[in-house]
């Protein structure tokens, strides 16, 4: 029991680690994520409420509406800077 937990919390803390490894104005990236998420919680539901059968209509309906609400919603990248930085201060490098 003890490692099949260590198992799922280690898993948890690599996928939480790579998911803010993204882009968060990229449609695609962000149908990926929303897929994943979708799929993994259809799945699990699906899972609870319909045994294995549950699980894989689940995962597919979950996925596909991550999927959809990851492109919809998609923020408008931020404007660009119209000048560059200052300079760090005498001394600091």
């Amino acid at each position: 029991m003890s490692r099949t937990l260590l198992r799922c919390t280690a898993v948890l803390g690599v996928a939480l680690a790579v998911s803010a490894c993204t882009n968060p104005y990229n449609p695609g990236q962000r149908a990926v994520g929303g897929g994943l998420i979708g799929a993994g919680a259809g799945a699990a539901v699906g899972g609870a409420v319909g045994g294995w059968q549950g699980a894989g209509v689940g995962a597919l309906v979950g996925g596909a509406a991550g999927a959809v609400t990851g492109v919809v919603t998609t923020p408008p990248p931020p404007p660009p800077r119209s000048h560059p930085p200052p300079p760090p201060p005498p001394g600091s490098y």
